[in-house]
């Protein structure tokens, strides 16, 4: 095993060209490997099995290794045996069916009520771009929808009288997502007063459009979203998809069936929209504990 490493580590220096301290990573994994199947009588790399190999990332995380430093373990392992196929040294690569740790899905960022009601306050109402970022950003939030969805919506696809938009969604599907009153009120009102500022000719067909007459860009809207972000006080991380996050997990926090905001979400899997009920276990664990009288342990 040890001249199997030498050879390994020669190389990854002579013929790959890594760095000193990317070859002293490896080194260091590999060696680490090396001292545990010594402690199992395994002294040649011939003897080394697939369940060897599993059972030492096991141990890794037993020994509270992180998923990350275990992912970059079998890597490295998993670098020593091809080497040592690829040399003929070996014939079979006992690393070839074992699969790499599978890192959790980080939870997407979710805004709280009262920022999401300081943002959608923040657009000044009385101008014109004022009025149209207002309806813009209440109707995003009243419905869940993309960024991409919400720049092309076009004027005919908004029924404000039945409450109702039409979305053109991915793979071009469509779906009708209701519209919440808040967002109608304002919608209605651009329309009305700051729409005709901007498209004098009544020619363009998208809902909302930019200084110029034309449709909002999905850039321009972002750019505006994350200025009002910042004039409120919330952080940098407020994006267009935080609002369809927080949309959707409002919505569950206060009892909305899954499959129905599956629907209005417009996702093809409800595995996707699932993660939202991660979201909000989170946040009533957070909650639990910082409110519960016992809720945290003693320090």
């Amino acid at each position: 095993m040890e001249e199997a490493i030498e050879g390994f580590v020669y190389y990854l220096v002579a013929e790959r060209h890594l760095a000193g301290n990317t070859v002293e990573a490896y080194r260091r994994d590999v060696t680490r490997f090396a001292s545990w199947c010594a402690d199992l009588d395994l002294l040649d790399p011939g003897q080394v099995g697939r369940e060897h190999v599993a059972d030492y990332l096991v141990h890794l995380d037993q020994e509270g290794l992180g998923l990350r430093s275990i992912a970059r373990a079998r890597s490295s392992i998993r670098q020593l045996f091809r080497y040592l196929v690829r040399e003929r040294l070996l014939t079979e690569d006992p690393t070839a069916l074992v699969q790499a740790p599978r890192f959790p899905k980080p939870l997407p960022d979710v805004l709280t009520a009262i920022q999401i009601e300081a943002l959608l306050a923040a657009p000044d109402p009385a101008t014109t771009l004022g009025l149209r970022d207002a309806a813009m950003i209440e109707l995003m939030y009243s419905t869940g929808l993309r960024v991409s969805e919400l720049v092309s919506v076009a004027l005919h696809q908004i029924d404000l009288e039945a409450g109702l938009v039409q979305v053109h969604g991915k793979g071009d599907k469509e779906r009708l997502v209701p519209v919440g009153d808040r967002a109608r009120v304002l919608v209605k009102r651009y329309l009305l007063a700051a729409r005709p500022q901007l498209d004098p000719s009544t020619q363009a067909p998208e809902l909302f459009l930019g200084r110029r007459g034309h449709g909002m860009t999905r850039q321009n809207f972002w750019q505006r979203l994350r200025r009002y972000a910042r004039e409120v006080g919330i952080p940098n991380r407020v994006s267009p998809h935080v609002l369809r996050h927080s949309f959707a997990t409002h919505l569950l926090e206060h009892g909305a069936d899954l499959r129905a905001v599956q629907a209005m979400l417009g996702h093809a899997d409800i595995t996707t929209t699932q993660i939202y009920t991660h979201v909000t276990r989170e946040r009533l664990k957070q909650l639990h504990a910082r409110h519960h009288p016992r809720g945290r342990a003693p320090s």
